[in-house]
């Protein structure tokens, strides 16, 4: 769904217009944000791309991770040409993927919208395109075979990718998702397709929302960073009960149960030294003013990632 659609969802035009006001300037007494911390726009969802860079760059973020959606509904140049002169890195552009359907036009459609995807990433100079796998075919328990129709997908696209200087970034999610819309459930099943690739053109990403159970997730995160893998780190907490559409049960981090010490510790072990994203999908905080959003997640990535951070805030690099 567009910005426009989604704040016309959200109720009453003045209830609409509340949030895009509040995101005009930075409230004083706010904490200055870590250099490497991206503000993803699915945690300010109703936002258009300008309200959202609007809201990002008052808050003092530097980095910020887009959605397709938006950025097609501004224009992809014109989008490019907002973040370049607004000053803020592109973290990555999320999403492709849904691969998992069988051969015909469909999948042609899919493999086709994916290139796409990664020239829209290049054009607004994200490293990487996060890639939401997809879930089980319709009337199929095969995920094996899912996982094979993904890496052939991925296949497909690696020469487009290394041309364009994107990293495709597989997104393992929490098996929760594996039957509608990830058949990729850990960072060992992640790495096992990417593996197969040239690092350059096949990276994962480490969601902490999503890989936080897994006994082997420090095990898989060094293994990753080991071949320069570690395409992005996104800081977001998990809290049980989990909301009746469980898509929306991200977390502020420090709000849940994630370990991000143990975490961020290993991604930093790892070498990765690239931006940090929080990407929320919570409808509470999608319906909150976006400025007081953007301050609250400063704050959160600030008590409960920021002391485990080594890297030199002056050496932000991406792989």
């Amino acid at each position: 769904m567009s910005g426009t659609a989604l704040r016309q969802a959200q109720g009453p035009a003045g209830q609409a217009e509340g949030p895009a006001g509040q995101a005009q300037g930075a409230v004083s007494g706010h904490l200055t944000p870590h250099p490497r911390l991206s503000v993803n726009q699915a945690t300010i969802k109703y936002a258009t791309l300008p309200e959202a860079v609007t809201a990002v760059t008052a808050a003092g973020v530097t980095s910020f991770g887009a959605w397709r959606e938006p950025v097609q509904e501004y224009g992809v140049a014109a989008s490019a040409s907002l973040l370049t002169d607004s000053g803020l890195r592109v973290s990555s552009l999320c999403r492709g993927g849904f691969f998992t359907m069988p051969e015909g036009p469909t999948r042609r459609t899919s493999i086709d919208d994916n290139r796409t995807a990664i020239d829209e990433a290049a054009a607004l100079g994200a490293p990487a395109l996060v890639l939401v796998v997809g879930g089980l075919p319709a009337g199929s328990r095969d995920l094996i075979g899912a996982r094979e129709l993904v890496r052939d997908a991925i296949g497909e696209l690696t020469d487009h990718a290394l041309e364009s200087g994107v990293q495709l970034a597989i997104e393992p999610l929490h098996p929760m998702y594996a039957s509608d819309r990830a058949v990729v459930s850990t960072l060992g099943q992640a790495l096992d397709i990417a593996e197969q690739f040239a690092p350059e053109a096949v990276g994962v990403v480490v969601d902490t929302f999503h890989i936080w159970w897994d006994p082997q997730v420090l095990e898989q995160i060094a293994r990753a960073g080991a071949t320069g893998r570690i395409s992005s780190y996104q800081a977001c907490d998990w809290a049980t009960p989990l909301a009746a559409d469980v898509l929306l049960s991200r977390h502020y981090p420090g709000d849940g149960v994630v370990d991000f010490g143990s975490l961020t510790r290993a991604v930093e072990a790892a070498g990765y030294t690239g931006d940090i994203e929080v990407e929320l999908f919570n409808q509470d905080i999608w319906d909150s003013p976006f400025q007081q959003v953007v301050h609250r997640t400063v704050d959160a990535f600030q008590a409960t990632v920021v002391p485990h951070l080594e890297h030199d805030d002056d050496a932000i690099h991406h792989p």
